[in-house]
């Protein structure tokens, strides 16, 4: 449930929108992608969202469906335009967006009435982002639809902190503690676990205070130093995989989709962590988010990668 749009990424790597020359058109939003990753493990999926009537609307169910995942559940915002996203690409670490979600981005515009809730309730993996939280009318919408879930099956907050989205770090954790009790996981970086629980000083603490607020599973994500995750059998690390890095937005989209798979198939933690890893990786030697989600077997295939490069 959230954010879905359209990414459009320079065909020219190293040089700023102003001299960029030609540009392609991608299916974007990151629980979209997420969504978009799982089914090409070959899972269920839908996406909770909604669009502006309007022909990137339509792109973004053909999108969907061409995915693989279910458009049932996009809904339509009359007056608002469906919002596009820019970004310039400086491997290896540098990659700016520029967001044009004005005057609302109509997956803002999300009411609680509007909500399947049986859908929610019954779905095996129910997955929401932060982002949900920072404009009502979605705010209350990504509430209630967590409250109906009332913590059944595997319920993910995704802590996808954008600070362009909010007033300051301070309201966001304001509304991110309301929503922690009523998840079972909780995945983010660490500037994301420091908004959502005000802890910085290691991963370690992060996960822990995230593990005070209720979830079963906290996942730090530290960049390039690999992943910590937590949960009642213990602290789990592993090192990243490596890649050679072209544009670096995709990954923790693709690290989330990987999650779920590894939760849904029961997978001890370690081992989801390191599938999680490379498909991460997989991504960020990719152009695209959604068009470059990986399949089982290149994930296998970059798992021994690192394995070789080990």
């Amino acid at each position: 449930m959230g954010r879905v749009g359209v990414d459009i990424y320079p065909q020219q790597i190293g040089v700023g929108l102003e001299d960029v020359e030609s540009f392609g058109k991608f299916l974007g939003g990151s629980p979209t992608n997420v969504a978009v990753a799982a089914a090409r493990y070959g899972r269920s999926a839908a996406v909770i969202t909604k669009t502006g009537a309007d022909p990137f609307g339509t792109f973004v169910r053909n999108a969907l469906r061409g995915y693989g995942v279910d458009d049932s559940l996009v809904g339509t915002s009359e007056g608002l335009p469906t919002p596009v996203t820019f970004c310039e690409i400086f491997p290896p670490d540098d990659f700016p967006l520029y967001f044009y979600r004005f005057p609302k981005a109509p997956d803002l515009d999300i009411r609680p009435e509007e909500l399947d809730l049986e859908a929610i309730r019954s779905a095996a993996v129910f997955w929401v982002t932060v982002t949900g939280l920072c404009q009502e009318p979605s705010r209350s919408a990504t509430l209630a639809a967590l409250e109906a879930r009332g913590k059944r099956g595997i319920t993910v907050l995704d802590l996808d902190y954008r600070p362009m989205f909010w007033d300051s770090p301070q309201d966001a954790r304001e509304w991110v503690r309301l929503a922690l009790p009523h998840v079972t996981v909780a995945v983010g970086n660490r500037e994301e676990c420091e908004v959502a629980v005000g802890v910085h000083d290691t991963p370690a603490e992060a996960a822990q205070a995230l593990r005070a607020a209720g979830v079963s599973l906290a996942v730090v994500k530290k960049g390039p130093k690999g992943v910590l995750a937590l949960d009642d059998t213990g602290q789990v690390e592993v090192p990243p995989a490596p890649v050679k890095v072209v544009n670096g937005l995709g990954a923790g989209d693709a690290f989330g989709g990987a999650l779920v798979h590894g939760l849904l198939a029961g997978w001890d933690t370690e081992r989801i962590m390191r599938f999680a890893n490379a498909a991460g990786a997989h991504v960020a030697g990719e152009l695209a988010c959604s068009d470059a989600m990986p399949t089982e077997a290149e994930v296998e295939r970059k798992l021994q990668e690192a394995t070789d490069a080990a």
